[in-house]
């Protein structure tokens, strides 16, 4: 299983520290996050990750490496000081070559707790252009953006009220993607955010959806790094 991380933006919420270190290498409980997100992505299965980088990613390439310390086989897509956005820079990853047909694409700054081989199973029995993992969010954590009906989820980030729109779920912050379907289509070198590409192929059925019901963690936000420090502590996940 491949998993793309999306790893190349500036973190501005996470000022003045993201101006000297990149999300991905912020210390959570004293180890860099990209080592907590790849030790993850190895014990849940997946043998192939493409970094995409940009912003201070020569530190997350010093620290990484070739992935060879956590089992896995790492390759690196650099935007550069050319920051294409999200969707951007899967584009570029596949204008190079890197992305396998099928991929998991998860953010920089999260760390989850999903059976991700069942999800690649799920895609694999529906074949859509992208299954998104969706949580019942009901704006606890975030504000909710996605609607889950029949296996199929309308997204939007955009509605100015989302639960009069039956928004209660909140994209989870992985999902599994088709490469030829998707990510082909995408136009080269422009600069392009996932959560356009999601709401078009929602708005034409292609975006089907799996519920997860453990919440989400992330490093993007003061608030969210103390939360996710309280929950590795609780669950002697740091050692």
């Amino acid at each position: 299983m491949q998993c793309v991380i999306l790893a190349g933006g500036l973190g501005t919420r996470m000022h003045p520290h993201t101006e000297t270190v990149p999300k991905a290498m912020l210390p959570v409980a004293g180890r860099p996050f990209a080592d907590l997100q790849l030790a993850w992505l190895a014990r849940s299965g997946v043998t192939d990750v493409v970094y995409a980088i940009g912003h201070l990613g020569e530190q997350i390439r010093a620290f990484v490496g070739d992935g060879d310390a956590w089992g896995l086989r790492v390759a690196y897509v650099d935007e550069g000081s050319r920051l294409r956005g999200t969707a951007g820079a899967l584009r570029l990853a596949y204008e190079q070559g890197v992305l396998e047909p099928t991929f998991a694409v998860v953010y920089g700054d999260s760390y989850l707790s999903l059976d991700l081989v069942a999800a690649f199973a799920e895609f694999e029995a529906v074949r859509p252009h992208v299954l998104m993992t969706v949580f019942r969010n009901d704006g606890r954590f975030d504000r909710s953006n996605a609607r889950l009906r029949g296996g199929r989820v309308v997204y939007d980030k955009t509605v100015a009220d989302p639960a009069a729109e039956g928004m209660h779920h909140i994209d989870y912050g992985l999902s599994i993607i088709d490469r030829d379907k998707v990510v082909a289509g995408l136009a080269p070198g422009a600069v392009l955010d996932l959560a356009d590409v999601y709401r078009e192929l929602s708005g034409a059925g292609l975006l089907a959806g799996v519920e997860v019901h453990d919440r989400f963690y992330e490093v993007g936000s003061p608030e969210g790094l103390a939360a996710l420090e309280e929950h590795l502590t609780d669950r002697e996940e740091v050692r």
